[in-house]
């Protein structure tokens, strides 16, 4: 049996060397072949190239479309064929790439239906739409001169392995592609703040490159990371209020369509995220969303929840990927333009460098010819016989003329001497020659001084570009730093919590329990028992807190307007205690206590103050202890705020049997400080950005606008403002403006004197003729105004006009009164002017009341907070 498994064993060796060869060989062959794969998409069809921008498809589209370019429009179809001779994969990624460049509006321009970025619609076939190259491409992408060309797929044409572009197109167009093992995702940027870094970086001076998208809306670059893999753009879409029931969506986020942000809306309405009544797309020529709105629904906090909850509101990760040199490179945005800055110096310098060249050259031979036709040195080669004694005879007749030539005469010089006509030799004249000669040498020291100064030239050049086509590409995308939307915020309360209070069961599901309130289910909720314990907890369909609930609330973060006004008995010394304390932040299914936490404790009193009320309570004491004041009240304005861990104040010694409120109370917190952050353009309680004031009740924000408009609003922080504010401050009713307006139909300006009046829409206080225009506004109470005059009252001294005297206060709509008859040149508010305030404006002082004028012998004082021995005495 050993000597049968030796024998078995001999032959399958072979066998498995056989296999393993085999193996070795297939793993060899699939590595080499995935490698060259990869290599392959990368290089050749996912990864653009640093040099031009451009996908090899995309550049042989562009060159095939150079070589059919005569100035008229060619059918997509027929560049679609023609570049099949350059590139190897089918029509339809040529179409497409084609249909890609022209969408940017750079490179190529269309004729037809090319489709909707803001739709997403699909453009028309090939046969129906036509395309040229823009004079933009043509000026800096195409010179056969500097590019570098190697033969196509199938050996039969030439393709350009770059184009020589001048420009940083990589960066204007942007560029997107996934390969193997990596992708590639860089953002648009604006032309001319392009070609403005590229100036700068010549000039050695710091710059900064933005994103800047076609469709518009509003950006976030504060963590852009110079579009390196790991950074992010936060873009929103540009929502308008036109009322309290509509919004319009003007702009949308980069690479969202109106359809799909219309799905994401409908989505979130259904999930109950957000409220709305319907939404229309009106989108032609750009885009248009419009949201109506139900009655009793939050504009404000809608746009914010279709930030969180829509594509409205998305974040784009960008990874600037190039391939330089045959391999890929990631480098980020700046080093990018620099490189493409750098290699348009370059590009330049080589043009330069041939048109001197060329410019010598013709020089010689314009020098050659004058010289042969001045000297008679055409007479000469009359005896010769053959072509060679021509040759001879011209080249020994031009040797004491071209000393000091830059070159030695060629052959070919004097073959095409030979060949010049009679007919021109008898009518040259000398002297359009040398001023021919001279303007080659003019320009060629021209050529000489640009290559010297080769910064200064390429900054000129840019400058050219910037001026010849940067109209009308200004920014579209605002740059804006967003503030953090709190998500349970801005959340459509779109279920209902309900609990068993005496076992401690609450949820969403428990239907045949007590209703509690409205929530989402996105929210914390906060839960009190008797006991003192308390807890927050995320929302569920049913959870267990303890026995005996007395409190259920949504429970909001970091909220210190949220006051609970509590009395307990401690269950250890039977000192029944009272405290005030908000619950700011706190871990999540925490159970923390609000007393000393000893057995048997229990809470006497409760409430939940959501803007810190402070009520009065009256105290019942056990009647069997016959004490001298059995019954007493207290108001909770008299106790301080603290942690919800302090202790609290005594508030009796003895056994209270009954704790009841008999008096609602006010807000004890004071007027809340507002801040107007300017970047954000949003409203905070955080401190950041200009301090409007302490508002409470009814108190609204006046906000002008640059156009020429006022409202009122709220102080509520989930308020926006798209608009370009002019002024933002706390409304005073009795605040009267001045204002300084443009009549466009009458050419003139006026100024007019207005008190704000009461409104939540927004109301224009200019003239209505259109193109009038707000030139000044002043809010002093005696304005005093300078003028200056010009044009043929220019020799006028200068006027200072007292506004009040000048014009009386009326209404915003007054036209008002035509400031100078004289041309005015500079108007100017300058230091009011001080005068005493009429009777009616002047505040009446408040009557101060003296230990001496009263008749109370014992004045009460000023209530403050309580202490423990204070309390102790009932």
């Amino acid at each position: 049996m050993e000597e049968q498994n030796d024998d078995l064993q001999a032959q399958e060796e072979p066998k498995i060397e056989a296999i393993a060869e085999n193996t070795q060989y297939i793993n060899d062959y699939f590595y080499n072949w995935y490698l060259d794969y990869a290599s392959y998409v990368n290089i050749d069809r996912a990864i653009p190239y640093i040099e031009d921008g451009l996908k090899p498809v995309q550049r042989r589209v562009l060159y095939t479309m150079k070589k059919m370019d005569d100035g008229r429009f060619n059918k997509v179809a027929s560049i679609v064929g023609e570049t099949m001779k350059l590139h190897p994969h089918g029509d339809s990624s040529i179409y497409e790439a084609l249909v890609g460049i022209g969408q940017k509006d750079l490179l190529v321009t269309t004729q037809g239906n090319w489709g909707n970025i803001f739709t997403g619609d699909d453009a028309a076939a090939g046969r129906y739409i036509e395309a040229r190259l823009s004079k933009f491409a043509l000026e800096i992408l195409f010179n056969a001169k500097t590019t570098e060309f190697t033969p196509s797929y199938d050996g039969r044409n030439e393709e350009p392995i770059t184009l020589p572009a001048k420009f940083p197109l990589l960066l204007a167009q942007g560029a997107d592609g996934i390969g193997v093992s990596m992708a590639c995702n860089i953002l648009p940027h604006n032309f001319n703040e392009l070609i403005d870094a590229s100036i700068a970086y010549l000039k050695n001076e710091p710059f900064e490159l933005y994103p800047d998208f076609p469709t518009g809306g509003l950006i976030d670059v504060s963590k852009y990371n110079d579009g390196l893999k790991g950074g992010r753009v936060r873009v929103r879409a540009r929502i308008n209020k036109i009322d309290n029931k509509t919004l319009v969506i003007n702009e949308i986020p980069y690479g969202k369509t109106t359809t799909s942000i219309i799905k994401s809306i409908l989505e979130a309405n259904d999930a109950g995220k957000i409220k709305i009544k319907h939404v229309d797309d009106d989108t032609a020529a750009s885009a248009e969303i419009v949201i109506t709105l139900p009655a009793n629904v939050s504009a404000d906090e809608t746009i914010d929840a279709l930030y969180v909850f829509t594509e409205c509101g998305i974040s784009i990760a960008p990874n600037a990927n190039v391939i330089d040199n045959k391999k890929p490179l990631f480098i980020g945005v700046s080093e990018i333009l620099k490189r493409n800055t750098d290699q348009t110096v370059f590009l330049l310098t080589k043009e330069l460098e041939i048109t001197l060249a060329e410019l010598k050259e013709s020089w010689i031979k314009t020098s050659l010819e004058k010289i042969f036709i001045e000297h008679e040195v055409y007479e000469k080669i009359k005896p010769c016989k053959t072509e060679e004694d021509i040759l001879t005879t011209i080249d020994k007749g031009l040797k004491p003329y071209v000393k000091d030539f830059w070159r030695e005469v060629t052959r070919e010089d004097c073959i095409t001497l030979s060949n010049i006509p009679i007919k021109k030799i008898s009518k040259y004249n000398t002297y359009k020659a040398e001023e021919y000669i001279k303007s080659l040498e003019q320009r060629m020291e021209d050529v000489k001084n640009d290559l010297a100064h080769i910064i200064d030239y390429t900054i000129r050049y840019f400058q050219h570009i910037k001026e010849k086509y940067g109209v009308g590409r200004e920014r579209k995308s605002e740059i804006r730093n967003f503030e953090k939307i709190e998500v349970t915020q801005v959340v459509n309360a779109n279920t209902k919590l309900y609990a068993n209070y005496e076992d401690g069961f609450v949820g969403t599901s428990l239907k045949k329990e007590t209703f509690v309130c409205d929530c989402s289910d996105l929210d914390d909720i906060i839960v009190f028992q008797q006991n003192g314990k308390f807890k927050v907890s995320k929302v569920s369909d049913k959870a267990f807190f303890g026995k005996d609930i007395i409190h259920i609330g949504v429970f909001r973060k970091n909220d210190e307007r949220t006051v609970y006004n509590v009395a307990y008995r401690d269950g250890e010394t039977n000192v029944t205690y009272i405290k005030r304390f908000p619950v700011t932040g706190v871990t999540r299914d925490k159970e923390y206590d609000l007393t000393l936490g000893t057995d048997k404790t229990k809470i006497l009193y409760f409430s939940a103050n959501p803007n810190g009320e402070a009520e009065i309570i009256k105290v019942r004491l056990r009647s069997d202890l016959r004490l001298r004041k059995p019954i007493f009240e207290v108001d909770f304005s008299t106790i301080a705020i603290k942690g919800k861990s302090s202790k609290g104040n005594i508030l009796t010694k003895h056994p209270a049997t009954k704790i009841e409120k008999i008096e609602e109370g006010v807000s004890t917190l004071g007027g809340r400080k507002i801040y107007f952050n300017k970047d954000t353009k949003r409203l905070n309680d955080a401190g950041y950005g200009d301090f409007l004031g302490e508002f409470k009740g009814s108190d609204k924000i006046l906000v002008i606008t640059d156009d020429g408009k006022f409202a009122l609003t709220t102080f509520d922080l989930s308020n926006h403002f798209e608009c370009t504010i002019k002024c933002i401050e706390k409304y005073n009713e009795k605040k009267i403006w001045t204002a300084i307006v443009y009549d466009a139909e009458q050419d003139l300006n006026y100024i007019k004197r207005f008190k704000i009046e009461e409104t939540a829409k927004y109301v224009s206080f200019l003239p209505e003729s259109e193109g009038s225009k707000l030139v000044k506004i002043n809010d002093d109470r005696f304005p005093q105004l300078c003028l200056s005059f010009g044009g043929k009252h220019a020799n006028r001294e200068m006027e200072y006009i007292d506004v009040d005297e000048f014009i009386g206060v009326k209404g915003y709509k007054a036209k008002g009164k035509r400031i100078s008859p004289y041309t005015i040149d500079m108007m100017e508010f300058v230091e009011p002017l001080e005068k005493e305030l009429p009777e009616d404006e002047k505040e009446e002082e408040p009557i101060s009341s003296t230990p001496s004028d009263s008749n109370d012998e014992n004045p009460t004082p000023e209530p403050g907070p309580m202490s423990g021995e204070q309390m102790s005495l009932f």
